[in-house]
């Protein structure tokens, strides 16, 4: 039986409807007409009464649910938390991420996340995020500096076999890698992201030349940019095609900083939550010598780093219009179709088109309420 989607503002992910209805069978998107053309009698309808439509948006970086972290708990549990959390603000596709730790815990992960796409083919899990542990220690930000480590080739082989096809994004400090290895984990078609990384502006610009094509939570964890050495931030302005996705939380980084890199990486900027946890019902946590403590907004380590947002894809939506300014058009190409890109995702995910998935997040005009809208 089909559905039809009608009376609401369309964003499509490339471009705003007027007027027209969404038609989907079987889960998928069948075709998008006008609204006077459609039939409605033999159809099943969703009537949105003038709301706001947009294919759900996409979390390449996240690290807990409302209850479990997952490299503390890398289990199917966690993963299933994570995934209900998000999808409950209109997020409908996550990766969940896992930092440096040990190898046997990575291994952990892969496995978990494996074994729960394979359980649930429908859902919105991409695959996992692993973040470090190949970082720069100098840079490490609230990982544990016990477990941050150098690269080896026995390693990075082992996180190849099992993780290949699992891993979308491995977060690395390519100043530590030899081309070997850089080349290793690019011929395994893991997409590779420079962070927690003390690198030069030369060697940001090696590593983007070699294949590298995104950073990590733009300005966080990396050298800043300056006139006499321009580091990983000037390397990632510099470089047209690198995508760079970026915190909304007004504590990752400062809002005119934000307004900066819009302007300059235009529609290679993308959003992401990098949240802790997710509902801010977690306000302390522990996992062994890496602890937050959730207050005004911001989880904080006991050393005053950040240790992750406390924000949803809805919060840096909502930030990214209201505060940074971006029209509410950009804004959901941001927690789209741009992150959809930025992972080689495009293909699937990430747009209202004919074909792609009936997984959609409506909203109201003023953003206060984010709701979820998936339709089999």
């Amino acid at each position: 039986m089909q559905t039809a989607i009608a009376h609401a503002t369309i964003h499509t992910g490339t471009e705003v409807l007027e007027n027209q209805t969404i038609i989907i069978e079987n889960g998928l998107i069948k075709a998008i007409e006008p609204l006077e053309n459609f039939g409605f009698e033999s159809t099943r309808t969703i009537d949105l009464a003038g709301k706001q439509i947009a294919p759900g948006f996409i979390d390449t970086h996240i690290n807990g649910g409302e209850k479990h972290y997952f490299t503390k708990y890398a289990t199917e549990e966690t993963i299933q938390d994570i995934y209900e959390s998000s999808l409950a603000l209109g997020t409908t596709h996550v990766l969940p991420c896992l930092i440096t730790s040990p190898l046997e815990n990575i291994l952990k992960g892969i496995e978990a996340t494996k074994s729960f796409m394979q359980k649930n083919p429908d859902s919105g899990v991409l695959g996992m995020h692993l973040e470090g542990p190949f970082l720069n220690l100098a840079k490490r930000g609230a990982h544990l500096a016990a477990y941050v480590r150098k690269p080896t080739n026995a390693e990075l082989e082992e996180i190849i076999k099992y993780g290949k096809d699992v891993i979308k994004i491995m977060t690395i400090a390519a100043e530590n890698f030899t081309d070997e290895q850089l080349d290793l984990l690019l011929d395994s078609g893991i997409k590779l992201s420079l962070g927690h990384s003390n690198a030069t502006f030369k060697q940001a610009q090696h590593a983007y030349y070699k294949g590298i094509s995104l950073c990590t939570h733009l300005y966080n964890a990396m050298t800043q940019m300056g006139h006499r050495e321009p580091g990983v931030v000037g390397a990632t302005f510099y470089n047209t095609e690198v995508y760079a996705p970026i915190i909304l939380d007004g504590h990752h980084c400062h809002i005119g900083a934000a307004r900066i890199a819009y302007t300059i990486k235009k529609d290679k900027l993308f959003l992401i939550s990098d949240a802790l946890f997710v509902g801010n019902k977690v306000t302390h946590f522990q996992w062994e010598e890496f602890d937050a403590y959730l207050k005004d907004g911001q989880y904080r380590n006991s050393e005053g780093n950040l240790a992750g947002a406390a924000i949803s894809m809805a919060d840096g939506v909502r930030n990214a219009v209201q505060k940074v300014g971006i029209s509410l058009e950009e804004t959901i190409k941001m927690a789209t179709i741009r992150a959809a890109k930025a992972v080689g995702m495009e293909q699937n995910i990430g747009q209202i088109a004919v074909g792609f998935p009936a997984k959609f997040v409506v909203f109201d005009e003023k953003l206060n309420h984010f709701e979820p809208l998936l339709v089999k």
